[in-house]
């Protein structure tokens, strides 16, 4: 491996994420949705996305499959490659939220360790994360991208709630938890948004 020794970083001479915050009228934070493939975070986030910026937020939605088709493109499904991915796509939040974004991300990030490095990256302050909840069975009857047949029949390796396990939130975690059993798109979507405007609210 090549040294750093001659990396020198200019973070101390960039002008700051409060100059940003300032100039944009809100304050920076990464809301992380995560959930099983069809539990809706995709669409939650879109939703929440098109909500604050008719209210004149800054926003970027980082979205899983997105984020594969391009910058991660080299990854597979591994817990390795899993575990990349999520640190890569923590490294893109944190410079979104240092230019005093709003940030939506989407991923299934089906452990509690890639939820941990993604806070401990992004920093525990700026980092709400959001289980978009359902159950395996009511995403596989959505089926919204065709993975769960795909799965069942093997043409679909390390899918996650089936061969590759998902970690719902620990008890101890203070993630928000969103039903999308129970609830509407809409309700869901105002709901978060209610909880979410106060966190962003310019104190400047």
């Amino acid at each position: 491996m090549e040294s750093n020794e001659n990396i020198h970083t200019e973070f101390a001479r960039m002008l700051g994420r409060d100059a940003k915050e300032a100039q944009l009228g809100q304050k920076g934070h990464v809301f992380w949705f995560y959930g099983l493939s069809g539990s809706g975070k995709s669409t939650l986030a879109n939703g929440i996305e098109r909500s604050l910026v008719d209210q004149g937020r800054f926003v970027k939605l980082l979205d899983g499959d997105n984020i594969r088709s391009a910058l991660n493109q080299d990854l597979g499904f591994s817990d390795l490659d899993r575990a990349e991915n999520i640190r890569r796509i923590s490294e893109v939040s944190r410079l979104f939220l240092d230019a005093g974004y709003i940030v939506l991300t989407s991923f299934i990030c089906p452990k509690q360790a890639y939820r941990n490095q993604a806070k401990a990256i992004i920093g525990a302050d700026d980092f709400t994360a959001i289980y978009a909840q359902a159950s395996f069975e009511a995403c596989a009857k959505r089926d919204v991208k065709g993975l769960y047949q795909k799965a069942n029949s093997g043409t679909v390796k390390n899918f996650t709630g089936l061969d590759s396990s998902f970690e719902p939130p620990e008890a101890t975690a203070q993630d928000w938890i969103i039903n999308t059993e129970l609830s509407s798109e809409a309700e869901s979507v105002d709901s978060l948004v209610t909880k979410i405007l106060p966190i962003v609210c310019n104190n400047h």
